[in-house]
């Protein structure tokens, strides 16, 4: 790589120990990836996991002195007062790795906003802005919604780039590395929020590879909540940071477009079959369940009115927790839809993902109900089984306390 005179100096210590670690990971990745140089951000966000090898790498470089040029916003955590007073007192290894986390990223000079949805609310790029995120549903949101650039970053790498306010320029930070080379022909019903999760399941099922999908067949714009989720299990079920959607994503007007001067590598179709038979891969046996469990992505203010609707002058027959942002969890108080919740037992947290351990130990081993399947393999590892319902149904579920179809 080619760095400037004050590159050279960062990566050569002059200015800290901290940022010369920073960028020397950061000099060897863009080597890895034949990157020519550097290039500067304007935003990050970083996906802390509040797990031992990420608390290592905060603390490592938080001992060297670094600080972060660009504030990254961050992912969630875990509301442990809260968990305390409503399920149980959390485990002290559970306590002890939340609040150290919490306090490296802070010292770091985070933006201690504990959401995986900033690209809705809190650090939303403009089109073309070159940004350095990580966390699986606001890379492809970013870059195929927005039309912002980032790579897949990692946690250790976006924070890496806070801290020096640079990339090395490879990737996705190409405008011929951002066209298409998959062209997939939808010629299915895709309609609502839960099909796009089924759809962004589907897809990488059929085709594991790396390269930029182009959907063609999808008539109408999809939600916020239809790209985020869309996205979440496209970058869970498999690796894609960008896609396009012919006619309705910013750089694709049309399917030539997408594609530019690349050539379609291959064709896939999908079906109604097929998103059926993913649904029925995905979406267990109905059954009784223990809790219910939605948010991961954290859900917005519109799924929270959804679900306040279902369950207003009803009760929750299982526990019931809604993962959201503080600034969601605030309006939804604002609008009323928080104390109908709680009155029919339900929870709204914020600042907390479904993917902390010990933090949910009570529901180790047990049955849940989401609209997630994200949420649902996340959490196989916990010995966790999620039955998976679309929104309204999952609700339905959680009042009457099993899953009947």
């Amino acid at each position: 790589m080619k760095l400037t005179n004050y590159e050279q100096d960062v990566l050569n210590g002059k200015y800290g120990e901290g940022a010369a670690m920073a960028m020397e990971i950061q000099v060897a990745i863009g080597e890895t990836f034949d990157a020519p140089r550097m290039v500067p951000v304007t935003r990050t966000h970083v996906a802390l996991s509040a797990q031992d090898a990420d608390l290592w790498f905060a603390e490592k470089l938080l001992s060297k002195g670094a600080k972060c040029k660009i504030p990254p916003t961050i992912n969630p955590s875990i509301c442990i007062k809260y968990l305390n007073e409503h399920l149980h007192e959390v485990p002290d290894e559970g306590k002890n790795i939340v609040f150290a986390t919490n306090e490296a990223y802070r010292k770091l000079g985070a933006q201690l906003t504990f959401d995986c949805t900033p690209y809705l609310q809190q650090n939303v790029p403009a089109y073309g802005e070159v940004i350095a995120f990580s966390e699986s549903s606001a890379t492809p949101y970013v870059n195929s919604v927005i039309g912002a650039r980032t790579n897949r970053e990692g946690a250790n790498s976006a924070l890496c780039a806070a801290i020096t306010g640079m990339v090395p320029e490879y990737g996705l930070l190409f405008d011929e590395n951002r066209k298409a080379e998959i062209l997939v022909d939808v010629q299915a019903d895709v309609k609502t929020d839960f099909d796009y999760q089924i759809l962004g399941w589907c897809y990488p099922e059929k085709y594991k590879g790396l390269e930029v999908p182009v959907f063609k067949g999808i008539k109408e714009r999809p939600t916020p909540e239809g790209f985020m989720n869309f996205g979440a299990q496209l970058n869970t079920s498999g690796c894609v940071s960008m896609y396009h959607i012919a006619g309705i994503t910013p750089e694709a007007p049309t399917v030539e477009a997408a594609v530019g001067s690349k050539k379609i590598k291959r064709e896939i179709v999908i079906t109604d079959k097929d998103l059926q038979d993913t649904r029925e891969r995905l979406c267990n046996e109905p059954g009784t369940i223990d809790f219910a469990m939605f948010g991961c992505p954290h859900i917005t203010i519109r799924q929270v009115g959804i679900i306040a609707k279902v369950c207003e002058g009803r009760k929750f027959k299982v526990d019931t927790w809604l993962l959201t942002s503080s600034l969601t969890r605030e309006l939804a108080d604002r609008m009323g839809y928080l104390s109908i919740i709680q009155r029919a037992g339900g929870h709204i947290i914020a600042d907390t993902c479904i993917d902390v351990p010990p933090c949910w130990k009570p529901y180790y081993g047990s049955v849940g109900v989401t609209d997630s399947p994200k949420c649902a393999y996340y959490n196989e590892i916990r010995g966790i089984k999620f039955l998976i319902r679309p929104l309204e149904e999952a609700v339905e579920a959680a009042i009457s306390g099993k899953v009947v179809k």
